[in-house]
């Protein structure tokens, strides 16, 4: 038997643990959300017209989900140091997220990451990225 108190107790748990679940479902990012990627050239942090379009086309999904963070990963090929990858993916990073802000996104929604060099697949060039992805805060 469960004491009156004890079942009251549970129930404010059950009900606040609800509200939790869905106010972070409101603000998952949908299934079908797409990722667009920003390719650059070597040692560069420069943004091309095609990687403008790419961003503009970010902005634009950004802008119509408001709820949803930006979120700005960059990489870099596995050439040059450590250090160097670092520096240089955070630039891409940001030079990316200084885009999508002069494109009208809050800056309070661009959450940016540099995580310097990865190994490739099938050519450096797929190594030399930023990916944008959306999700919850």
């Amino acid at each position: 038997m469960v004491l009156p108190a004890r079942e009251s107790a549970m129930r404010r748990i059950l009900v606040s643990f609800l509200i939790c679940f869905i106010v972070v479902q409101a603000h998952a990012a949908p299934p079908s959300a797409p990722k667009y990627v920003v390719f650059f050239q070597e040692w560069s942090a420069n943004l091309d017209a095609a990687a403008q379009a790419v961003i503009s086309h970010a902005a634009d999904y950004a802008k119509s989900h408001a709820g949803l963070s930006v979120h700005v990963n960059a990489f870099a090929d596995p050439t040059g140091s450590r250090k160097a990858n670092i520096l240089l993916t955070e630039l891409r990073a940001q030079m990316v997220m200084d885009r999508m802000h002069a494109d009208g996104i809050s800056e309070h929604r661009l959450i940016g990451y540099g995580h310097g060099s990865v190994h490739f697949a099938l050519s450096s060039q797929e190594s030399r990225r930023v990916e944008i992805s959306f999700g919850g805060r």
